[in-house]
């Protein structure tokens, strides 16, 4: 486990000292001039959109009088039906309705994506042009907005912007990547997602995300930067998540679908293989294909809201804030206090809250509750709150969202930090933990999970023990993307029902104990 963990983080040393060695900038550029001291010219910009063939067939027909009413063959079109729209290239020439200095972009590389994934798919998806004033803004007429350009972008209009939210939170991806590796666009675009969701920062993606292997295996890839030799990297894309699906995909090196590097370098370019950058655009376009049901299902299912007036005696469990995307599944936690009103004979109400380490509040919670879905950190004086907390006979039950190694790499090193002394034991079987309420003697687990560890039909909870009790309980394996109950690819996850049955367990133990 310490080595798989440690090669993780190798590979993310890896990827930021070669981003950083070219220029690329991790975070938000203060200077958007362009580099190389003069402006750039872009090759790809000349080069026209593909014309669209029109599909002619061979028929008889009559043609009109006066010509001879004899039946001659003649050539006519053949209207067949569009292949639906997955893509939408978004047109940057008109902004809230107002036509701006004209944005330059081109179509070269969706078009020679979308040909070559529906060959990979066996499918039939387009893209068409749009722009933000036409669109509707409906997941359901166009999936993913595509935007990609080598200038800074044209400034939105804060209704515009509203707009985009929304389209993002009702299940819409955006996918952005720089032409050219471009700084002056990557800036702008930063800036953009910062003011979009200036609660949700964008991230790295770790390796072991599905987007790099759900159709092709991608570990590294090869980069050009203008003329000079290839150069083999991890590969690096960005991601915002909307729970726990990546609604922005971002790629700060030109994903070049369509431009053919090692034949043709771009001086002042920084871009991808093509044969690396057709598999890895189709990753993206079919982890976003998977992941519509859940972005669509995610927005419209309806939060429990327990009722304000206490039927029972409350005991509270505190979800804790953190920023490593502290609260990825928000229908878990309430789904899963639902579920044990609705099922149990206990005596008491569980009520959900929610608390951070620099809260002094935290000490009076009997119950901590954490979960995330990427690498996080707390401060000197929030990692002593919490070993405060422990030490006075608290307990904190933690999952990984989605089965996260990234979470889970950060979740054990606080531990190891907190408690220097404690070590993460495997509870056996026959724990009371796994039958005080629900009897768990085996359980089912989703598919990810299943072709990961096929010997795995027991719970698999780790305790970190003091005194003899547990007092911090852990799932490596998500609970809450179980107790969401929504339809979840991708999701190293208990089966729906164990997680709500096992998730009942541990809250009614770890209370009790």
């Amino acid at each position: 486990m310490c080595g798989w963990v440690g090669l993780i983080r190798g590979l993310a040393m890896r990827r930021q000292t070669w981003l950083m060695a070219l220029g690329v900038s991790l975070f938000a550029a203060s200077a958007v001039a362009p580099a190389f001291g003069e402006e750039f010219k872009n090759p790809k910009a000349v080069i026209p959109p593909q014309a669209h063939q029109n599909r002619m067939s061979g028929g008889e027909s009559f043609p009109p009088l006066p010509l001879p009413a004899t039946p001659v063959r003649r050539t006519e079109r053949k209207r067949e039906p569009a292949p639906p729209a997955l893509v939408g290239k978004v047109n940057l020439n008109v902004v809230d309705g107002k036509t701006v200095s004209a944005y330059p972009s081109v179509t070269l590389d969706i078009e020679n994506l979308m040909s070559w994934t529906n060959q990979q798919l066996k499918l039939r998806y387009r893209f068409v042009e749009t722009d933000l004033t036409k669109f509707s803004y409906s997941p359901t007429e166009l999936p993913v907005l595509y935007v990609t350009g080598w200038t800074p972008l044209p400034a939105f209009g804060d209704k515009t912007k509203e707009k985009i939210r929304e389209y993002l939170m009702a299940g819409g991806t955006l996918v952005v990547h720089a032409n050219c590796g471009r700084p002056e666009f990557n800036a702008s675009f930063r800036k953009l997602q910062a003011e979009l969701f200036p609660d949700r920062p964008m991230g790295p993606i770790p390796l072991d995300h599905p987007i790099y292997s759900c159709l092709n295996k991608i570990t590294d890839m090869k980069v050009r930067e203008s003329d000079k030799a290839w150069k083999e990297v991890p590969a690096y894309l960005e991601a915002m998540y909307i729970g726990c699906r990546a609604a922005i995909i971002f790629s700060p090196i030109d994903i070049s679908w369509g431009w053919d590097a090692d034949k043709k370098p771009i001086t002042g370019g920084t871009l991808y293989d093509q044969g690396d950058s057709l598999k890895l655009g189709a990753n993206m376009l079919t982890y976003v294909l998977a992941n519509y049901e859940y972005g669509r299902a995610f927005e419209i299912t309806k939060m429990y809201h327990q009722a304000d007036i206490a039927t029972r005696d409350q005991l509270v469990v505190a979800q804790l804030k953190h920023n490593g995307d502290w609260d990825p599944t928000p229908h878990g936690l309430p789904n899963l206090l639902k579920f044990i009103d609705s099922n149990s004979t206990l005596n008491v109400q569980f009520k959900r809250t929610t608390v951070a380490l620099d809260d002094l509040d935290v000490l009076k919670q009997p119950l901590l509750y954490m979960t995330g879905l990427r690498n996080f950190n707390m401060t000197d004086a929030e990692q002593k709150r919490l070993q405060d907390y422990l030490n006075a006979g608290g307990v904190l039950f933690a999952e990984s969202a989605m089965g996260s190694s990234s979470f889970d790499s950060s979740f054990r090193k606080m531990i190891a930090q907190v408690m220097p002394n404690a070590k993460f034991e495997v509870l056996k079987p026959d724990h009371p933990v796994f039958a005080n309420v629900f009897k768990l003697k085996e359980t089912q687990y989703s598919a990810l999970v299943q072709q990961a560890e096929p010997n795995l039909k027991q719970p698999l909870l780790e305790a970190v023990m003091k005194d003899g009790a547990p007092v911090v309980i852990y799932s490596r394996i998500s609970l809450s993307n179980g107790w969401e109950q929504l339809p979840n690819p991708y999701a190293k996850a208990y089966a729906d029902q164990d997680a709500l049955k096992l998730g009942t367990n541990v809250l009614v133990y770890a209370l009790t104990h």
